[in-house]
């Protein structure tokens, strides 16, 4: 049986009444379906929204391409098969409430369920123990391999992070680390930020993009900071 074949559309749209109607108008006359409608920023300029967008069976992914740009003013800045696996949870009020029902695995939570809010393929958490020495503590669904051949647990990152320690959250260039060569020939873009202050990081991947803008990095250390909040108050 033939499948529809989801994809993420980040348009940003100019300030002008309608455009999201219109872009959805086109949308649909192109055979495409919306699933999903997300506000990810609105400057002076307008609004930047995610929009999940399914193909029919044979669709181009150019026609949803097509179809955005022929509304006037509209720009893509990316498009990419996605595939969700969220667990559910995809706002950051959903994550808060996962996060206030198991406090005490609050870090690993927001690892599992980050990738789900902020439309990303995966998230590791790290633990930054010294220089040279980074450490996997958790992992979502779909995360790569980050660490050698060795059996301990948890494994020891093999790749170098010259980005940590980090203390604030901000994007991560490809060109910080010697990452594994796949990820520029996907476009991987990176968002990191601490978790409290316990050395743990957590690090999100976006294959195909779209860049993380400056209200997500802001999104993404907020979430941080409450699964941090959380863990230091249910210590015994």
């Amino acid at each position: 049986m033939l499948s529809y074949m989801s994809y993420l559309l980040r348009v940003v749209l100019p300030d002008r009444p309608g455009t999201l109607g219109a872009v959805a108008t086109a949308l649909g006359a192109a055979g495409i379906d919306i699933v999903s409608v997300t506000v990810v920023e609105r400057t002076a300029a307008g609004a930047v929204d995610d929009l999940l967008v399914m193909l029919p069976p044979g669709g181009l992914a150019d026609r949803a391409m097509s179809a955005a740009h022929s509304v006037p003013g509209v720009v893509v800045e990316s498009l990419r098969p996605f595939l969700a696996d969220g667990g559910g949870v995809a706002s950051d009020l959903d994550l808060v409430d996962a996060l206030t029902e198991r406090p005490l695995d609050a870090a690993a939570t927001l690892t599992e369920l980050a990738p789900g809010v902020f439309n990303a393929d995966w998230a590791v958490l790290l633990e930054h123990v010294a220089a040279g020495d980074v450490r996997v503590r958790e992992t979502s669904v779909g995360a790569p391999t980050l660490g050698g051949d060795d059996l301990g647990v948890p494994e020891r990152v093999r790749l170098p992070l010259p980005w940590l320690p980090l203390d604030h959250a901000r994007r991560i260039g490809s060109d910080e680390g010697t990452f594994p060569p796949r990820w520029e020939a996907v476009s991987m873009e990176l968002a990191a930020t601490p978790v409290g202050r316990d050395r743990l990081v957590i690090l999100i991947g976006r294959p195909g993009g779209p860049a993380f803008r400056p209200s997500e990095i802001e999104r993404l250390a907020h979430l941080a900071g409450i699964a941090a909040s959380l863990s230091r108050t249910d210590r015994p």
